[in-house]
């Protein structure tokens, strides 16, 4: 096939507005008058009567999707469970413990500890997140922290 041949394959470009006999003269393929007859103007987002797009999706805000649930547990929730045995102080506490002692649901994936109140017993605490004065509590007492991501 030579180039010339493919010149002749590109189809014309339809003129509208042009006359009756071209088929396309008069309204254009527009219609007869209305909004959509007229130049410049689009129907934006318009579904006609049913309910748009945007109003059928929830709305999401500043909320994020895969937010991660962080825990939050005082010094002296902690003392409390040892004092109910809830907790053993012989085995490191971790999210797990605290999950089987039902002081977090499933959804919690990371903990943080805070000094609010007194801690007497010694402890040793793998936790996501610790405050300073947590901290300075269980290391006075004797305790021991790792903290893991």
């Amino acid at each position: 096939m030579k180039l010339n041949n493919l010149i002749s394959l590109k189809r014309k470009k339809l003129r509208v507005g042009r006359g009756i006999g071209s088929g396309k003269g008069k309204t254009s393929g527009r219609g007869v008058k209305g909004q959509k007859s007229r130049s410049g103007v689009a129907i934006k987002s318009f579904e006609g009567g049913q309910m748009p797009l945007f109003r059928r999706l929830p709305k999401r805000g500043f909320n994020p999707i895969k937010k991660i649930e962080i825990g939050i547990i005082n010094l002296e929730v902690i003392q409390k469970l040892i004092d109910n045995n809830k907790i053993k102080t012989d085995s490191t506490i971790n999210l797990e413990v605290l999950k089987k002692a039902k002081v977090f649901n499933n959804s919690i994936k990371k903990f943080k500890i805070l000094g609010n109140g007194e801690i007497k017993s010694k402890i040793d605490i793998s936790a996501t997140y610790i405050s300073n004065t947590a901290k300075l509590k269980i290391e006075k007492i004797g305790g021991k922290l790792t903290l893991n991501k």
